[in-house]
Formats: structure tokens, C-alpha cells, sequence
């Protein structure tokens, strides 16, 4: 049995969602690196493994997830209006039923979207950059939808105990909100001024100001469950988790 995570929101019934861990898959490395369900094929694995991979996740999904080639931008795509293999963003939007929406993280937080109606869903690749840039209120607007009518889902992330961060994360948040301030703890450092960020906080913080109040999840942490997750800034060379949304 499986021991992947579905967002605990109240979504429509048609609305279909679940975030995969670590385990379930064929994949080792050195050292159990990508052990066991490495789903990102540009991780160094052994790319056999990863295609074994998917195809078990597949069993579990209406259709083929179309990768994203990710650069930690802000451009939403269209899954279903793309003849693209491998399109290049970091937010994937779908209203089309069966198509399935999916970015791949490791520490980087999934923000599942979608409208009380079911009509359209999407989920967002939201590392710092991509945060600070606007990638959540892009694809919102991109969405189309009533505000009141969107909610979001936060998926694991790597947690605020062990996000540090330097001046430029900082203050490219600051400078655009003073209230996010209230997502970073100074952290004492012999060399220069460090940060403990909370990307949650700065996440809901981002969704209310575009007038989301229905925010779900948030606070699971991928760097402290090494069991469960894989984590970017835990490992340095590991695999990637999937993040997956469609209309059933």
C-alpha cells in the first residue's frame, strides 16, 4: 500500500489530488540515493528506474502526466492547450477532464488549486524565486476564476526549523510586503546575517493578498522525514516527489 499523501481539503468530488513520498518505486543509487520512487528523470538516475517509476504511478492516474521542464520561474502552463512534450514553467492549469496537472519538488512547496465548482484545477512549483516573483498570483489570474470561489492546498515543504536563507531572500520579500517580515526568524551566523523562513507563511501570505481565504494544509516538512520524503537541502543529490491534481 501506497504511503502518498491526499490533500485533506473540501475539493469537489471531481477534483482528484495526491502528493507521492519516497517509497513505492525500484530506484536506489548510491547509498539508497534516490531509494526508491524518484520520479524526475534529470536527477541522475539511473533512467530506467524513473521510467519504471512513472509507469507505476500511472496506474493510479486517468492519463500520462505531461513533466514540466521546471526553471523555478513564474509561467503557468496550460496542460490542456499544449502540444509541448516537455514544457518549460512552473504552474500547470488544466479544465480538461483526465488531464493531469503535475510538478515534481524536493523541498520546494506545491500549491494545489482549484474552483468549488470543479471546473478548473492547477498546482504551483513555488520555490523562493518563483514566490517572490509571482507564480501563485500568476496562475490565479491565469485561472480566471472568482477569488471566493478558489481554495489551495500547501503540500510538504521543506519546514521553517530548517529553511535558512540569506540577505537576498530576505529582502526580496520585504521589500515587497513589510508583513513578511513575520515569515523570517534571524538566525545568528559568524559570517553574515541568515534567516529562517517560513515558505507556509509566506505562501498564505501571498494567497490573502489576492483574496483567498480558503487555504488548507501546510507545515509537513520534507527535510525532517527522511523516512517519507526526499529533500534537496537535506541530501544535495536525491530524487523528486510528484505533486499531482486532475478532474476526474
Amino acid at each position: 500500500m501506497n504511503d502518498w499523501i491526499i490533500p485533506d481539503w473540501p475539493a469537489p468530488g471531481n477534483v482528484k489530488a495526491l502528493f507521492t513520498t519516497r517509497n513505492g518505486g525500484v530506484s536506489r543509487g548510491t547509498n539508497g540515493t534516490y531509494a526508491t520512487l524518484n520520479l524526475g528523470a534529470h536527477v541522475n538516475d539511473n533512467l530506467a528506474d524513473v521510467e519504471c517509476n512513472r509507469t507505476l504511478l500511472r496506474r493510479y492516474l486517468p492519463g500520462e502526466p505531461r513533466w514540466l521542464k521546471q526553471v523555478h520561474g513564474t509561467l503557468p502552463i496550460w496542460i490542456d492547450q499544449t502540444a509541448t512534450v516537455n514544457p518549460e514553467g512552473d504552474a500547470v492549469l488544466s479544465r480538461t477532464q483526465g488531464a493531469v496537472c503535475a510538478v515534481m519538488v524536493a523541498d520546494c512547496l506545491p500549491v494545489f488549486l482549484c474552483d468549488a465548482a470543479g471546473t478548473t484545477v492547477g498546482i504551483v512549483h513555488a520555490g523562493w524565486r518563483g514566490l517572490a516573483g509571482g507564480i501563485i498570483e500568476r496562475s490565479i489570474a491565469a485561472m480566471a476564476v472568482d477569488h471566493n470561489k478558489l481554495m489551495a492546498w500547501l503540500g510538504p515543504a521543506i519546514g521553517p526549523d530548517y529553511f535558512e536563507v540569506g540577505a537576498d531572500v530576505y529582502e526580496a520579500f520585504v521589500q515587497q510586503n513589510a508583513q513578511a517580515a513575520q515569515a523570517f526568524v534571524p538566525k545568528n551566523s559568524s559570517h553574515e546575517k541568515k534567516w529562517l523562513a517560513d515558505i507556509f507563511l509566506l505562501a498564505r501570505q501571498r494567497l490573502t493578498s489576492i483574496g483567498i481565504t480558503e487555504i488548507y494544509g501546510g507545515g509537513i516538512c520534507t527535510f525532517s522525514d527522511p523516512e517519507l520524503f526526499f529533500s534537496y537541502r537535506r541530501d544535495g543529490e536525491t530524487g523528486r516527489m510528484a505533486a499531482l491534481i486532475w478532474l476526474e
